[in-house]
C-alpha cells in the first residue's frame, strides 16, 4: 500500500471530521500546507494534496494569498450586514463572504463615464456629482446566486483616473488610501420593492416575484463634496440588516 497515498486520506478525513463536529466553523480558515507539514510530519506534496482532496469534495474553498476557507455547505444561505458603522463599510464584500463560508464572484455588468453629472435624493435631502462621473456597476453573487446588484456613481473630479483602476479593495478604501480623502459622513436608506420575472434590468433569475431591498447612498468627504452615489439591490430572501445604534451623551443644563 502507498503510505502517502493513505496518509493524505487521513489528513483529509481528520479536515473534514473537524468540520463536521463542528471544531471549524464556515468561515474558518483550515490548517496551510505548512502547518499540515509540521503537524503530521509529511511532505508538502502530501499536505496539498490533502487539501486539494477536501476541495473537490466541496468543503472548502482555496483563496490564493489567502488560505483556505470552511465552506457554508447550508442551503439556508442568509448575510447579515451592518448599516451605521464606516468600519464596516470598508470591509471587503468577498472577505465577508469567506468569513461566513460562502464562495464571492463578481461579474462587471458597465463602467461608463456621465458627462452631466448626477443626482439622488436621500432621506430628503438632495445630493449631487458634477460631471464627469464614472458609473460602476457589478453583479454579487455567493455561491452563484446573484446576492446583490451593487451601482455606484463616482467624482472623476475628485477621484481623478479611477476609471483606470480595477479594486481589489472596498472603493472607499480607495478613497482614503489612493486619494487621501478624509470621509466625513455616509448617508443611507433603506427601501424595499418587489421584482417581477419579467421586470426590465432584472438579473437575479427569479422566476416567482422577489422582494429586494434597495440602498441608497452617499459618501461625503471632508468640506461637503459628494464623492460618491450608490444605488444597490439586495436580494431580500437573503439579506437582513442590522444597526449599530450608540447613545449620545446630552449635556443638560441645570
Amino acid at each position: 500500500m502507498n503510505t502517502n497515498n493513505s496518509k493524505y486520506l487521513q489528513i483529509s478525513q481528520d479536515i473534514i471530521e473537524r468540520i463536521m463536529n463542528g471544531e471549524l466553523a464556515p468561515g474558518d480558515r483550515v490548517p496551510s500546507e505548512h502547518e499540515l507539514m509540521q503537524q503530521y510530519g509529511v511532505s508538502n506534496t502530501t499536505a496539498r494534496k490533502s487539501l486539494l482532496n477536501i476541495e473537490l469534495k466541496g468543503w472548502v474553498i482555496r483563496i490564493k494569498g489567502k488560505g483556505t476557507f470552511v465552506l457554508n455547505r447550508s442551503k439556508d444561505m442568509h448575510l447579515t450586514r451592518m448599516l451605521g458603522s464606516l468600519d464596516a463599510i470598508k470591509e471587503s464584500f468577498e472577505d465577508n463572504l469567506i468569513h461566513e463560508g460562502f464562495t464571492p464572484k463578481n461579474i462587471l455588468m458597465e463602467k461608463t463615464v456621465i458627462e452631466n453629472g448626477i443626482s439622488t435624493n436621500v432621506n430628503g435631502q438632495v445630493f449631487s456629482i458634477d460631471g464627469p462621473v464614472l458609473k460602476y456597476r457589478r453583479l454579487r453573487y455567493a455561491n452563484d446566486i446573484l446576492m446583490k446588484d451593487d451601482t455606484r456613481y463616482i467624482s472623476m473630479t475628485t477621484c481623478r483616473n479611477i476609471h483606470l483602476i480595477e479594486p481589489t479593495q472596498p472603493l472607499i478604501r480607495i478613497y482614503e488610501e489612493k486619494y487621501k480623502l478624509q470621509i466625513e459622513n455616509v448617508h443611507r436608506t433603506i427601501g424595499t420593492m418587489v421584482l417581477y420575472p419579467e421586470s426590465n434590468d432584472n438579473y437575479f433569475e427569479n422566476e416567482i416575484p422577489l422582494s429586494v431591498f434597495i440602498l441608497n447612498g452617499v459618501c461625503i468627504a471632508q468640506g461637503g463634496s459628494v464623492i460618491e452615489i450608490e444605488y444597490s439591490l439586495y436580494r431580500g430572501d437573503k439579506y437582513q440588516f442590522s444597526v449599530d445604534a450608540k447613545p449620545q451623551l446630552v449635556n443638560i443644563k441645570s
